[in-house]
């Protein structure tokens, strides 16, 4: 074959390559399909349905010492979302179950506090209300769309647009009747204490979770029953928002 023929082919060659190269650059990579997206993103939860939610941690990486030594209360956050697994977490360290007991001493282990997780922005879980149901470890949509701005404007004083600008609002309430009813009068002291311990554990779960919160205790009363839809005899006793630090 005559060299010219020969280097002819050889750039044909090159050429047909270099074109088919250039087209598997220009040629978008295959998006992830639908269906094998995690279930939980596209989850979209109606008033009454409940979700399981990730097993909780029960070891961190912070010592409980360091934990005591970095709380603070924070009230700016950085508007990044929380995860599934950091709520989770978050809850469980509020009320959680630890096989005989919960996380926060209860007098006679009565149990008096509920808890209801106003939703911002969790990855995953749409906006709205929903209620902590500590024995299963789920949550139980009790409210749709979103109620921070609302629920900002139910607390009482200054600067709490961090209510409004939290990934999350944590509302602890109380149903007085199940410690009263054996301790009496005593028994508001004992609800009050419990409130205290629980929201201790969310500060320190905070703190091991490179989160900041705060506790507000000023709020109309009726104004946040009615945002979660507590029931009659659940009286409101701490909004705690979390969020990412800055």
């Amino acid at each position: 074959m005559p060299t010219k023929t020969v280097t002819g082919v050889v750039i044909a060659i090159v050429l047909v390559v270099a074109i088919a190269i250039t087209f598997a650059l220009l040629i978008p990579h295959k998006q992830k399909p639908a269906e094998q997206i995690e279930e939980r993103e596209m989850q979209k939860i109606e008033v009454g349905e409940r979700i399981k939610l990730p097993a909780p941690d029960y070891r961190g990486n912070t010592s409980v010492e360091e934990a005591l030594s970095k709380r603070r209360s924070v009230r700016f956050y950085s508007g990044e979302n929380l995860s599934i697994e950091e709520v989770s977490q978050l809850l469980w360290a509020a009320q959680g179950t630890t096989g005989t007991g919960r996380t926060a001493p209860s007098a006679g282990a009565l149990y008096p506090l509920e808890l209801y997780l106003v939703v911002g922005d969790v990855e995953g879980l749409d906006k709205g209300v929903y209620q902590y149901r500590p024995v299963e470890h789920e949550l139980e949509k009790v409210v749709t769309g979103d109620v921070q701005v609302v629920l900002s404007k139910a607390a009482v004083g200054q600067n709490q647009e961090h209510v409004r600008d939290a990934a999350v609002d944590l509302v602890f309430t109380a149903v007085y009747e199940r410690t009263t009813g054996k301790y009496g009068e005593r028994g508001f002291r004992y609800v009050h204490m419990e409130a205290g311990h629980a929201a201790q554990n969310v500060y320190l779960q905070a703190v091991s979770l490179e989160l900041g919160t705060v506790v507000i205790g000023a709020f109309n009363d009726d104004k946040v029953k009615e945002l979660v839809n507590a029931e009659e005899q659940e009286e409101p006793l701490y909004i705690m928002p979390v969020g990412r630090t800055l």
